[in-house]
């Protein structure tokens, strides 16, 4: 069972459930935006990419998150899917994170965009 994310109730009251591609998606963005130490029993879960959110956006903060990114994708989820590429755009002080995979299990390819605005330079 794939539950939803964010969790939820489907019009029956029971617990949402999500397509394979959707429950995925979710799951990547769980390891993004999960902050290490933030779950209590896997302290070391999550990406650490929203403390880079609001240090000063750089070509540096791009290449620091996309190292991050990569590393934590391949470490939780990397029997899941296959990483193809993460890319990392900083503009103004918005910080865009792509992430391009394959799901093993179907050997569908899929991508999916992140945003999140931080502190101007």
């Amino acid at each position: 069972m794939n539950l939803r994310y964010p969790y939820g109730f489907d019009g029956r009251g029971f617990t949402a459930q999500a397509g394979e591609e959707a429950w995925i998606r979710g799951l990547i963005e769980q390891v993004l935006f999960t902050s290490p130490g933030e779950r209590v029993m896997r302290p070391d879960f999550g990406s650490g990419l929203m403390q880079l959110v609001f240090a000063p956006n750089s070509t540096e903060l791009a290449a620091t998150t996309q190292f991050l990114v990569q590393g934590a994708l391949q470490q939780w989820l990397g029997h899941l899917i296959t990483l193809e590429a993460v890319e990392v755009e900083a503009v103004e002080s918005t910080l865009r994170v792509t992430v391009r995979y394959q799901i093993l299990r179907s050997g569908s390819r899929e991508v999916a965009s992140f945003e999140r605005a931080g502190a101007l330079p």
